[in-house]
């Protein structure tokens, strides 16, 4: 099905009224495309740190919005718009104040990402592949390679973030052979996967989202891993510990299913050879302060979803907690730590 798209250029001060008058005309939702900074309270709620924008706030917005052709005269709406451009630049800005339309065809938005995501190298002996698309990547080697299937579905975790990547290849670096892994903000479960198939004993894995734990679950049965091998569980591990530190993100709020961080704490337990945590600079930073007791003797940690700008505050935090940075690593802006 094809839809008729409008695009009206203006300024970020005439965004709420125009959503309003065209709420007015028949429009029943509207895009909206501007550079202002996220809120310290949008922040709050974001699952990663993000880059700055690099265009700065000019005040101009794009607002779309889109009609089926067969209920709409583009030329009528294209006039009511202008209209009402025409009756509100008398009391705020409405910058360009131009509309143009084009056409789209609907899509599947919630499958159409999977065109892009394709097989790929993710460590020198790690492969990833999507669960829809066959082992197709230059230089596999099935007598050197692991090959991890993953199906994200909505959770965080295809590999091919940059993050990911660093954890993945510290894994296989650092070897995972006969080793118990603790993967805390597993999302996908790819980390605690691929740590299993790269020789790990036994991997515990955790998330503040029962829907990521969910996912793991499933992904951990397409990999073909027996339950014995692997616990997971729902919950916030600095749950109540945080207070005391930068911790920034919110939580979803607990359910009868996922535990507080006291008991996840119990339930997970320690004696871990490995400790990942691929999450943000923010939840990181509280989290240096309790992992200690989850870690074996020699145990190492592994933290990244770190931005560059962050990696000072990490490193001072992770210092601070006794830890001894073993090697940070780095890809476009994101750094991974790995310490003991």
């Amino acid at each position: 099905m094809k839809w008729i798209r409008f695009t009206l250029e203006t300024h970020t001060d005439a965004v709420d009224i125009l959503s309003y008058m065209l709420d007015e005309i028949g429009v029943e939702g509207i895009e909206i495309e501007d550079h202002i900074p996220l809120t310290e309270e949008e922040k709050r709620q974001m699952y990663v740190d993000i880059l700055p924008d690099p265009e700065e706030n000019d005040g101009s917005a794009k607002v779309h919005f889109y009609m089926e052709p067969e209920k709409c005269n583009p030329d009528t709406v294209i006039m009511q718009v202008q209209n009402i451009f025409q009756e509100i630049k008398s009391y705020t800005n409405i910058g360009k104040g131009t509309v143009s339309l084009s056409e789209t065809e609907d899509k599947d938005w919630v499958n159409n990402w999977k065109t892009f995501f394709k097989p790929f190298r993710a460590a020198d002996n790690v492969v990833i592949k999507p669960t829809w698309e066959t082992t197709n990547v230059e230089d596999y080697a099935p007598e050197k390679d692991v090959v991890v299937e993953i199906d994200p579905g909505i959770a965080f975790g295809t590999g091919t973030h940059e993050t990911t990547k660093l954890c993945i290849q510290a894994l296989s670096q650092w070897g995972c052979k006969d080793k118990r892994i603790f993967d805390i903000g597993c999302g996908s479960g790819i980390l605690a996967i691929a740590a299993l198939k790269l020789g790990a004993s036994f991997a515990c894995a955790t998330d503040i989202d029962e829907v990521a734990v969910d996912v793991a679950g499933e992904n951990m049965e397409i990999n073909g891993l027996k339950p014995e091998q692997y616990q997971l569980y729902a919950g916030d591990l600095i749950e109540n510990v945080a207070k005391d530190h930068s911790y920034t993100f919110s939580a979803p709020t607990a359910t009868e299913r996922s535990v507080n961080g006291k008991k996840l704490s119990e339930l997970a337990g320690g004696g871990y050879d490995i400790v990942t945590a691929n999450i943000l600079a923010d939840v990181i930073i509280p989290l240096s302060a309790v992992v200690r007791p989850h870690m074996a003797e020699n145990g190492i940690f592994i933290s990244s979803g770190i931005i560059d700008e962050k990696a000072d505050e990490v490193e001072t935090a992770l210092l601070q907690n006794g830890f001894t940075i073993l090697e940070k690593t780095s890809i476009k802006e994101w750094v991974c730590f790995v310490c003991k």
